[in-house]
């Protein structure tokens, strides 16, 4: 077994979750995966903790299969919601054979699957949970990368010094952290601005997600005014969505459009009463993450770029008192920051064509 696996599986269990002695342990992976299951198993023994298997999040293949034959209408399974409430530790572990296994699933059967699921959402989020990937295949095919050359992008964005890395993203959090406004532009396309007032921000250095690199914060429902271009695509059950754009007034996504499957953006802020609106601002720090994959799990983290999810808010990013936005939805978009593009805190510029205020090279 490459020996970056194990490194993988020791970070995930030392870092991410802080696995104990006695813990139970679901781990959600696909089958391609096995390596990386197989060492945290090891890690698991060794710890003393109790781990079961599963692939209800990732196995897309039986998920297409159940829901092409169902028709369309879904309650909460309680077996599975009793599961996750007796589980102290989650682990979902990205990895695929085809990337594309869903597309022929009718989106509103998905997003009334999704919205049935809500409840195990909100439970795998009250656990020591993670969210990690496994260099398969498909996914570096996606990534227009090679096998090897993508394996060595996933173990260089993990496999890291997280300590070095929150220290630098803490700068950021402090600029965040006791701010009212933020507004973002970028060209002619992006000026959107939005109150954080009083909600915390979050420092992800490799823990709920890894890899980590990136601050982020939830802005508060009703504030949200301006309109997006989310330059860069995203994969969406299984299809590519392009060019999204978003116009928000009163933080209601009031239109909306999409170069490439519109209808897949559709269904998405048709979810529920939650979903048109923003759940989540976030800035992407994590500078090892230097191409785009298509896998947002890298791509929300790469520096010179912006995320907003429309839906669900973080319950951790929502200060006491404050309203939460709440969605069984929770989809990230990305602008990029790269070049005429700056970001404006309580007007104040903050970064600058990916550039931080804190860094040597920032242009006032």
């Amino acid at each position: 077994m490459d020996p970056r696996i194990r490194n993988h599986a020791e970070i995930i269990a030392n870092h991410s979750v802080d696995l104990q002695e006695g813990d139970n342990v679901i781990i959600d992976a696909h089958p391609v995966a096995e390596d990386l299951v197989v060492a945290l198993y090891e890690v698991i023994g060794e710890k003393g903790a109790n781990p079961v298997s599963t692939s209800q999040r990732t196995g897309k293949r039986q998920q297409r299969a159940f829901l092409r034959a169902s028709d369309g209408e879904f309650e909460t399974p309680q077996h599975e919601l009793a599961l996750i409430e007796n589980t102290d530790v989650y682990i979902a572990i990205r990895a695929s054979d085809n990337v594309t296994q869903t597309s022929d699933v009718d989106p509103e059967t998905s997003s009334a699957y999704q919205q049935a699921h809500g409840p195990i959402l909100e439970e795998r989020l009250s656990t020591r949970w993670c969210l990690t990937q496994y260099p398969a295949p498909a996914n570096a095919q996606l990534a227009e990368m090679s096998t090897e050359g993508y394996e060595n992008f996933v173990w260089d964005a993990v496999n890291k010094d997280w300590d070095e890395q929150r220290a630098h993203q803490a700068n950021m959090v402090e600029i965040l952290d006791p701010a009212d406004e933020v507004r973002i532009v970028s060209g002619d396309t992006t000026d959107v601005t939005m109150s954080v007032n009083d909600n915390p921000t979050i420092n992800d250095h490799g823990e709920h997600n890894l890899p980590g690199g990136e601050v982020f914060t939830a802005p508060q429902p009703d504030s949200v005014e301006g309109e997006v271009l989310f330059d860069m695509p995203l994969y969406h059950q299984g299809r590519e969505i392009t060019d999204v754009y978003l116009e928000f007034s009163e933080g209601e996504v009031v239109s909306h459009s999409a170069a490439k499957n519109e209808e897949i953006l559709t269904e998405v802020l048709n979810t529920d009463a939650g979903s048109r609106r923003l759940g989540e601002l976030g800035i992407g720090m994590n500078r090892d993450i230097d191409r785009f994959t298509y896998n947002m799990l890298f791509d929300e983290k790469m520096g010179d770029t912006v995320h907003m999810a429309v839906g669900r808010a973080y319950d951790d990013t929502v200060g006491e008192g404050n309203e939460q936005n709440d969605s069984a939805a929770h989809v990230d978009m990305i602008v990029d920051m790269s070049e005429n593009s700056f970001i404006e805190v309580d007007g104040e510029v903050v970064q600058r064509d990916g550039t931080f205020r804190f860094e040597d090279d920032f242009e006032k």
